[in-house]
């Protein structure tokens, strides 16, 4: 009985790593379509009796503005371009933080946060904290920072509904992603932590001083290499 249970968990795990791994290949050349967080938003508006908002436009890297791609790296990630998929020491600050119940923001990596929309679900858990520090080493070690950022800035929610830059940047600014400027890319940053609350424009008083805050840190950002 034991046999077949640990011939049946190899097999499990072998299927999991093959399929795991071919999924990660195939998105480093191929759109995501959509992610796990899209599909939970859609059934919740179905239960809450509304209309599904879904918004999203998949469009490479070199259409989405640097601007906004300075002001993420500013709000959620300043060391994303050093590091190889984790911030130790953010992670550190956040435990501490998080021991004096302090309110503070995460200390995920923008490929943990990319690793998690992508592949995995919703919710706090060690398990999916696992699975998301394994496909956050997948990411970085087959895609590579420049496809990390693409697919994160296309695949986030930046609004009720509203998903991707592309789509964020019709929503709030009525222009495209390419034609952000520093301000409105530092509005787009500073309502992440909670996108279906806050707004990117007519903000209220506590996004402005985060979108103050998000510029002054990008002016200290040069231009971006991969």
């Amino acid at each position: 009985m034991m046999k077949k249970i640990f011939r049946w968990l190899k097999k499990a795990m072998l299927w999991f790593f093959g399929l795991s791994i071919a999924s990660v290949i195939l998105f480093k050349w191929v759109p995501v379509p959509f992610t796990p967080l899209m599909v939970t938003r859609i059934i919740e508006f179905k239960f809450d009796g509304q209309d599904a908002i879904y918004s999203h436009d998949w469009v490479p890297l070199e259409d989405i503005s640097p601007q906004l791609q300075k002001a993420v790296i500013a709000s959620e990630d300043g060391h994303f371009l050093t590091h190889h998929g984790f911030d130790f020491e953010a992670m550190q600050k956040a435990f501490a933080h998080n021991k004096k119940g302090k309110r503070i923001k995460g200390g995920s990596t923008i490929s943990q946060q990319t690793a998690k929309n992508v592949f995995l679900w919703q919710g706090r858990s060690y398990v999916r904290k696992g699975l998301e520090a394994y496909f956050t080493v997948l990411i970085e070690l087959i895609w590579g920072k420049e496809r990390i950022m693409e697919v994160y800035l296309n695949s986030i929610e930046m609004g009720n509904g509203v998903y991707g830059a592309e789509a964020a940047s019709q929503y709030w600014y009525r222009k495209s992603a390419q034609s952000l400027t520093r301000n409105e890319a530092a509005g787009i940053a500073a309502i992440l932590p909670n996108p279906r609350k806050y707004k990117a424009s007519n903000s209220s008083s506590y996004i402005n001083r985060r979108k103050e805050k998000i510029g002054r840190v990008m002016r200290h950002i040069g231009t971006i290499t991969y």
